[in-house]
């Protein structure tokens, strides 16, 4: 195995934590893309509900996960010279979960008014970013364990925050074209805005495994 692979090739056990703290990010994409499309088709309904108990508890299973992580750099001695970047890279990274996690509350307590002509784009939005969240957990899958996959992934990443910047303009430009109240115009640019966050978000960690990446390589 090449001298730039699996970061913690020796350390099995931490491995596998961070591997599930990544997979947490994942399903959490998941949950809120459910979640979007569950409250588009039926407002705050019980399958809703049930999406939003899932957020919560892939929340708190993540913030475990970071946490154990953590206490296992400092307690192990392990990698430090860049145990501050990894561990800045895992609280960036819990902040996507704590971003769907808190966007299923927003939906659940405010309830927008989301007019059918808006579902379709809404849907693409959400779509859109959740894939681009699940590039930035394959690039940082790829910092730990195949450090030459990285911009390959981060590749992607820009690409689908472009496109999510692109429909969430087209979405807001909808609104506020429209005869709708201005406070419902508002409300609707407040969802749009807190959706795309998860886009801007990934590049942010994107950007920087970028730099993490070139640490790595000198």
């Amino acid at each position: 195995m090449s001298k730039s692979l699996a970061l913690f090739r020796k350390t099995r056990i931490l491995e596998n934590q961070i591997d599930e703290f990544l997979d947490c990010i994942t399903k959490s994409g998941l949950i809120f893309q459910g979640a979007i499309k569950t409250y588009l088709a039926n407002g705050v309904c019980d399958d809703f509900d049930a999406s939003t108990k899932q957020a919560n508890e892939i929340e708190t299973r993540g913030d475990d996960l970071r946490r154990t992580i953590e206490a296992q750099l400092y307690e192990q001695t392990l990698i430090p010279d860049l145990r501050a970047d990894v561990l800045r890279l895992l609280e960036d990274l819990d902040n996507l979960i704590n971003i769907t996690q808190a966007n299923c509350y927003r939906f659940a307590v405010e309830a927008p008014e989301i007019p059918e002509e808006y579902h379709a784009e809404f849907l693409h939005l959400t779509e859109t970013v959740v894939a681009c969240v699940d590039a930035v957990v394959m690039s940082s899958r790829a910092f730990f364990r195949n450090i030459e996959a990285v911009r390959d992934h981060n590749s992607k990443v820009m690409f689908y925050e472009t496109e999510a910047d692109k429909i969430s303009s087209k979405l807001k430009v909808m609104a506020f074209s429209s005869d709708l109240p201005k406070v419902e115009k508002i409300h609707l640019r407040y969802f749009i805005e807190r959706i795309d966050e998860l886009a801007n978000e990934a590049e942010d960690i994107a950007d920087a495994l970028a730099i993490y990446t070139i640490k790595r390589s000198i």
